[in-house]
């Protein structure tokens, strides 16, 4: 094998064979393939595309560069994957109530990626949390409470850590075969049964038009199905953010609403369409409806709550946590009000805005190195089509000073439009595909 025939044969629109991909991923992971060969593949790639038979080859190639985990486990393994969003703790709310149904979740997640907050820092924004732990530790979550929400190891798919960085700096990280292989060989590596994949649109989404979302979910979803896991994805609707808050603490204040009885709002709505897709896919629902049922009836009947609280110990959190949640997750240094400058409805959001004011705000990452302020952000969000007079409050600024307050303000201010109530709201679920 050779790395230059291998980036020949894409430049002129072929796909390699599947030994040649598997060679190619396998020297991303040792170290084999050079960065510059690398980056002339993502090139190609992204310019030319890879078959469907290439990128589910590729998939499973870079999937198999790192550990693949086997379970024994007495019911199924489930796993959920979002393509990004603001305001977005669904996974949060998901894995302990799809465990609290019977099923177990070993659910691999991310940190923030550019406009959009990452699971694992809304996590760690619980103190003393960890969310990097050993393979064994990870087994005994799923025995002793049937889910866990983790980074990465080092051994988890090496390929896909090191293309991700070249297409980084490269700018080829928008390619529909790139991106599937990148998301499927981690979620794979998890070996789970059954997948449902929350591909989002809208303002606040990377895939902004109904095509681009379309194509990510079909590209994701017949990858891996033909990977051999039951897969199924919703387009749901991220032109506002689901939840009221956004920024690592307040949206994990949302998430213990939701556990302590608050399931009405579109949180609690879509983590219960999403969780009633998996346990039909799984067997322990009649079908989605009826599954949706189960995961609403854990999130009212305390379950969920139980079980996350235990998997925050398990982590190295509170163990009261539950029940003290107020008391144990920071705050911010400075909170202010942002009032409206006129009467009308709430019209429009610009979702990428927002979650950038937050990332300004200290709540995410400029460069890899910066420190997160887990209690920054922005919360009591108003919602699209809400009616507001003039002075009326829009949302609250939770910042470390008041000039970091003031730039998020107006930040908000941009971002939000009021004027005449919208013809119609956006739907919660736009499309399924399988």
């Amino acid at each position: 094998m050779d790395a230059r025939a291998i980036n020949a044969s894409l430049r002129r629109g072929e796909t390699p064979g599947e030994d040649a991909l598997r060679w190619f991923a396998e020297g991303l992971a040792s170290g084999a393939v050079s960065d510059a060969q690398a980056g002339a593949f993502a090139m190609a790639v992204c310019l030319q595309g890879l078959s469907v038979e290439g990128r589910r080859a590729l998939t499973l190639a870079m999937r198999d560069t790192g550990d693949v985990l086997a379970w024994d486990l007495d019911g199924p393994v489930l796993d959920k994957h979002s393509t990004g969003g603001v305001g977005d703790c669904v996974s949060l709310l998901l894995a302990p109530a799809l465990a609290a149904c019977g099923a177990y979740v070993p659910m691999i997640s991310g940190r923030g990626l550019g406009h959009t907050g990452g699971t694992l820092d809304k996590l760690e924004a619980i103190p003393g949390v960890s969310t990097s732990v050993s393979e064994d530790h990870l087994r005994r979550m799923m025995r002793d409470m049937g889910c866990a929400i983790v980074g990465a190891t080092a051994q988890i798919a090496p390929a896909d850590k090191r293309l991700y960085a070249i297409r980084d700096v490269t700018a080829t990280v928008e390619s529909l075969d790139l991106i599937t292989a990148s998301i499927l060989s981690k979620k794979l590596a998890a070996s789970p049964d059954a997948l449902v994949l929350d591909v989002k649109i809208g303002s606040g989404a990377f895939m902004k038009t109904a095509d681009d979302a379309r194509a990510l979910a079909q590209s994701l979803c017949d990858t891996a199905n033909a990977a051999g896991c039951k897969t199924s994805a919703l387009i749901t609707d991220m032109n506002q953010p689901l939840a009221p808050a956004l920024g690592n603490a307040l949206e994990v204040a949302e998430v213990m609403r939701v556990l302590t009885g608050g399931t009405s709002g579109p949180l609690a709505g879509i983590s219960a369409v999403l969780g009633g897709e998996l346990l039909a896919h799984a067997g322990l629902a009649g079908d989605a409806d009826d599954g949706a049922a189960k995961i609403t009836a854990t999130l009212t009947d305390g379950r969920a709550a139980e079980r996350f609280a235990r998997m925050i110990a398990a982590m190295g959190g509170p163990a009261d946590f539950a029940a003290n949640w107020q008391d144990h997750l920071p705050g911010a240094e400075v909170v202010r009000e942002v009032k409206a400058p006129s009467a009308g409805h709430v019209s429009a959001m610009n979702g990428e805005a927002l979650g950038l004011a937050v990332v300004a705000l200290g709540g995410g990452r400029m460069v890899e190195s910066d420190k997160i302020h887990p209690g920054v952000g922005i919360s009591d969000i108003v919602r699209l089509g809400q009616p507001v007079g003039a002075g009326d409050s829009l949302a609250r600024i939770h910042a470390a000073s008041d000039d970091a307050a003031e730039k998020a303000e107006a930040a908000f201010l941009a971002a939000v439009s009021i004027g005449e109530a919208p013809d119609a709201l956006p739907p919660l679920v736009h499309e399924r595909i399988t």
